[in-house]
């Protein structure tokens, strides 16, 4: 929760990163809240009232998780919407002739979406989320210390500076609005 704050504030790309970690992190104790606070948020060394605030969070998550039939997979609505808000901004930005650097990474990128939607099994995802689920995906490999190949690191630094500067541009609009036109 507490990180989740600040990095909504600092990287919304990250901050979906590390909401898919908690729902995934939620999963592997079983969506047991009492399991969650005994061998997750005890290990923390935050106040009482901090693990008490954070043991709520993850309550809520649970419950969202369980009303909206994530809690073997998917993601919860409140990220999906935030995805479906950063599509919209990245097809704004390719619209306008105001942002050649982004949609000059784009291109730079379009052969690895092409090609990430080729090997997946959502074929539903749009660009945006595609992307993220391949920086999702490598970060899990290299939790795993899996070895990952040097044409993927290069996809990957790819797509990074691409959802990098969405992000940026995102944190943007939000605070001082952009001008497409």
């Amino acid at each position: 929760m507490f990180i989740a704050k600040e990095l909504r504030k600092k990287s919304i790309a990250e901050y979906l990163l590390y909401m898919w970690q908690v729902e995934d992190l939620i999963r592997a104790y079983g969506c047991n809240l009492s399991k969650i606070r005994r061998e997750y948020i005890s290990r923390f060394d935050y106040s009482e009232e901090d693990k008490a605030e954070l043991t709520d969070w993850y309550g809520n998550l649970i419950s969202m998780l369980t009303r909206e039939g994530c809690r073997e997979q998917g993601h919860l609505q409140i990220n999906k919407i935030v995805v479906q808000d950063l599509s919209e901004l990245h097809a704004r930005l390719l619209d306008s002739p105001r942002f050649p650097f982004y949609r000059s990474e784009y291109y730079k990128v379009l052969p690895f979406i092409v090609e990430l939607r080729k090997r997946g099994s959502d074929t539903s995802a749009n660009e945006v989320e595609t992307c993220l689920n391949a920086l999702y995906g490598v970060m899990l490999l290299r939790l795993q210390q899996r070895e990952i190949s040097p044409d993927t690191e290069h996809a990957v630094k790819e797509i990074s500076t691409l959802i990098g500067m969405l992000s940026d541009y995102y944190l943007k609009d939000k605070s001082e609005g952009l001008e497409f036109d």
